[in-house]
């Protein structure tokens, strides 16, 4: 196997087990059964090791978007489908569990900035959807990224938020809420 793939790997292992701050390239190093300067061959830092878990990270949220997207449905079925799917990979993830526990407890910098990256990553896949929405005319004309902001914050919301001092809302009920709130008035 390819050494390079071996450290990002092992890093990836290091970053989901330990987060970022508590990684180290030493122990990167013995995951990957590599010494520590064959890591420092293809990666100068610990951020730049980890810049590219994060890219990756981003390109399998893209491939989750991507299949919970169906050119036939309508962009309320769309829009829960690509957050419902965006959410349940976010927590199976073992790398996203472990990021955001850490963005939240800590606030290690380096992953809050990560963190944002992700965010701005499913913001701009929501605001081509709605911006697929517009051009077909299924709903008004308004600032899809904006709107891309507010139905993910919404979402996340009415998920993790609100079950933290009430019962969880269902799929359906999410959906409801959806249309009542946002897609009544964007709808042509």
């Amino acid at each position: 196997m390819d050494r390079k793939k071996l450290i990002i790997e092992a890093a990836a292992k290091s970053f989901s087990l330990y987060g970022y701050k508590a990684t180290t390239m030493d122990q990167v190093a013995k995951l990957a059964n590599v010494g520590k300067g064959t890591i420092y061959t293809f990666f100068k830092t610990k951020e730049e090791l980890f810049d590219e878990i994060i890219h990756s990270l981003i390109a399998e949220i893209r491939v989750v978007v991507e299949g919970a997207m169906d050119d036939t449905a309508s962009i309320l079925e769309n829009v829960n489908n690509v957050l419902v799917s965006i959410h349940e990979f976010r927590e199976s993830h073992q790398l996203t569990i472990k990021l955001i526990q850490e963005e939240r407890d800590m606030g290690t910098q380096t992953v809050v900035e990560a963190m944002q990256r992700v965010e701005q990553s499913i913001i701009q896949y929501m605001k081509a959807i709605i911006q697929k929405a517009i051009d077909k005319g299924e709903i008004k004309s308004c600032d899809p990224e904006v709107t891309a902001f507010v139905m993910l914050k919404m979402y996340f919301s009415l998920v993790v938020d609100w079950q933290r001092n009430h019962p969880p809302l269902d799929k359906e009920e999410i959906s409801k809420l959806f249309e009542l709130y946002l897609l009544k008035g964007l709808l042509a």
